[in-house]
């Protein structure tokens, strides 16, 4: 009788397609990262004293524009269903800045802080420029 030999199965995973797949990935984040949060174009009022936040992952960006359409991340919102959208995303551990145009007027930035406070959002930033730098 002839004995066969049994060969071993070699049971490794090549992760080399892997790790391709990865770095063109991020590569691919990393190049369109600086594209994704330029955001609503906004003429944002003026001043002298700006306090620099960092950025944040629980950090909701309203903006109205001078037309007066509000926004929230960018996705338009109904002033009505502002209060409500924002009970649904911020809580009370988000904050929420407020960028609004400078041809907004004032009671309509009033009203919107109003409704943000409605849903419950502890805190509420205002963005401004700093005068004197160019965007």
């Amino acid at each position: 009788m002839s004995r066969r030999k049994q060969r071993k199965l070699a049971s490794e995973i090549n992760v080399t397609p892997f790790v391709d797949v990865m770095l063109v990935l991020l590569i691919i984040f990393m190049v369109t990262a600086p594209m994704m949060t330029e955001g609503l174009e906004v003429e944002l009022p003026q001043t002298k004293t700006v306090e620099t936040l960092p950025a944040g992952q629980d950090q909701i960006v309203v903006g109205v524009k001078g037309e007066g359409a509000v926004y929230v991340n960018e996705h338009a919102v109904p002033l009505a269903a502002l209060a409500r959208h924002l009970g649904m995303t911020a809580g009370n551990s988000h904050t929420v800045l407020l960028q609004a145009d400078r041809s907004v007027p004032y009671g309509r930035i009033v009203d919107v802080m109003g409704r943000i406070r409605e849903a419950g959002v502890q805190h509420l930033g205002i963005v401004a420029r700093r005068s004197g730098r160019d965007e």
